[in-house]
């Protein structure tokens, strides 16, 4: 870090917040920007997985960025799993062949109707232009909502995402149409103003299920942009995709890319 620019430090606040919806408690953790005021609006970045932001050096990132002037000031909010994680997360519509995901329209209803007006309540964030991440099946779940609610989001970012979502098992007749998000995006007739953000490690999985050289994970990446541009959306304009050599399906490589992200969302891309 420049040793010109003040170092700050970012102290998370742990939320407890009851959801009607998931009938649970749900644990959030909120960083605040240095100096927050209650006089003040802020941006918020949400983020699924929070119980990651240890490893994902989410708070020192934010820190950092920000001291540096690369970072506008926000509320970086991430929202704890449970065990019940693999049915929390997915896509809000249909959940995939195995049922995984049967909560998700639960869970989207309690960052709609629940969390975000706590936030905005409590610590003075926005209500719209929202930016929603997460990571592997967190950033499928985040991408939905996103596409689904253009009033309430802007920016979606997805780490290694679990784009894979589908009807049908492999063995079951499975054919490229059968991933969920692509579909779901194929078949909207609107092109909501939105702007996404994509990372896949090379290394992120080894399963390649059409054998041609490319990794699932990569392949549904890119193709999902694909659907995207079908739609009118620019690489390099409205999607960004960053690709990490050698990189794993792991809080070490997301946390790598973590800072292009948040200096994406924040509206400041370039300022390296």
């Amino acid at each position: 870090m420049n040793p010109a620019v003040p170092s700050i430090r970012i102290v998370p606040v742990e939320i407890a917040l009851h959801s009607a919806f998931l009938g649970r408690n749900v644990i959030v953790t909120a960083l605040l920007p240095p100096g927050f005021s209650a006089s003040e609006t802020y941006p918020l970045v949400l983020f699924n997985d929070g119980q990651d932001f240890s490893a994902l050096k989410m708070a020192e990132t934010v820190a950092s960025l920000q001291s540096a002037g690369k970072m506008a000031p926000c509320v970086v909010a991430g929202i704890h799993a449970n065990d019940a994680r693999i049915y929390e997360y997915g896509t809000a519509h249909q959940p995939d062949y195995a049922g995984r995901g049967d909560k998700a329209g639960l869970t989207t209803s309690f960052v709609l109707d629940e969390l975000i007006p706590h936030l905005a309540q409590h610590y003075n964030t926005v209500t719209m232009g929202i930016t929603y991440a997460g990571c592997s099946l967190g950033g499928l779940m985040a991408l939905d909502a996103v596409w689904n609610h253009p009033e309430v989001f802007s920016n979606a970012g997805v780490f290694s995402g679990s784009l894979w979502w589908r009807e049908k098992a492999l063995n079951e007749g499975y054919a490229e149409s059968d991933r969920i998000m692509h579909r779901q995006i194929r078949n909207t007739e609107s092109t909501p103003p939105l702007n996404f953000w994509f990372q896949c490690g090379t290394w992120d999985e080894h399963d390649d299920r059409d054998g041609d050289g490319v990794i699932d994970s990569i392949q549904d990446t890119l193709e999902c942009i694909a659907e995207l541009e079908r739609k009118g959306y620019g690489w390099g304009r409205e999607i960004r995709y960053v690709e990490v050599k050698e990189g794993m399906h792991n809080p070490e490589t997301w946390a790598k890319a973590l800072p292009d992200f948040l200096v994406w969302a924040s509206g400041r891309v370039g300022n390296n």
